[in-house]
């Protein structure tokens, strides 16, 4: 029973955090959802996973540029840009907001502005940039690393800050913010990013994390002061700038080993 429960909630992360078609019948429960964030880093091994397939694949007939621009394009067509769009509502809300009420109603607003399209734009073209200059004994296991390891920095929003949408019963993230994860959770998330980090040619490049952990910390005190916790977006926004920052400390890092 157990394996049948975990099952389904690895499944019902997979539904809501990519637009793969799973055609199992899950109930679905607030709680079941925030249970199913355990599985956020096994979420990003997939996509770092199919992203590393397809660049490694693209690679054998085209130059390194278009190899990894198409591997950026698959993890985007896979999630379904869930965590572009949150990074874009951020910069949007911010950007165009000065008090807590205007900044949470602007990042609930469909429609992208001035503040996320260049947000969006200049982080996806420092992932381009970052990627190309990565050396090619480390790219594919970067790909993963840093899809797992962004996943789980935006995950320890649960566990450390509180859930700041006004209108609550809108916010994507309200099920998970009801739920905290128990320890076994956390210590599962731990060692499902460990495990990937100890695949690098050096385990030294592991320390990559430690910069979106920082990242993190200057975010999440700007979040509390302007909106007072955390927003389904901000960690989508967590999730797309940490992934670049890994890949950035990669590059630092691989300077010296």
């Amino acid at each position: 029973m157990m394996i049948k429960r975990e099952l389904e909630l690895f499944l019902l992360s997979l539904t809501f955090f990519t637009r793969l078609p799973i055609s199992v019948n899950l109930e679905y429960t607030d709680e079941k959802l925030s249970k199913s964030t355990k599985y956020f880093s096994l979420i990003g091994i997939l996509v770092g996973g199919v992203s590393a397939l397809v660049y490694w694949s693209f690679s054998f007939l085209f130059p390194k540029e278009i190899a990894v621009l198409v591997s950026m394009v698959s993890t985007v067509l896979l999630t379904g840009a869930f965590h572009e769009d949150g990074l874009a509502d951020v910069c949007d809300g911010f950007g165009g907001g000065w008090t807590k009420e205007r900044i949470l109603t602007i990042m609930k607003d469909s429609r992208i502005g001035t503040f996320g399209f260049v947000g969006l734009f200049l982080t996806m073209l420092l992932k381009f940039y970052s990627l190309l200059m990565i050396d090619e004994t480390v790219i594919l296991q970067a790909m993963v690393f840093s899809h797992a390891a962004s996943r789980f920095v935006a995950s320890t929003f649960l566990h450390t800050h509180e859930y700041a949408r006004i209108d609550q019963e809108i916010g994507k993230a309200k099920p998970i913010a009801q739920h905290p994860l128990s320890v076994f959770d956390w210590m599962l998330l731990i060692v499902m990013v460990a495990i990937v980090a100890f695949f690098f040619p050096s385990i030294l490049l592991a320390f990559s994390i430690v910069l979106a952990f920082v990242f993190k910390y200057f975010f999440g005190r700007f979040m509390q002061k302007w909106v007072g916790g955390y927003t389904g977006d901000c960690l989508g926004a967590t999730q797309q700038i940490s992934e670049v920052l890994i890949y950035m400390s990669i590059l630092a890092i691989w300077k010296f080993i």
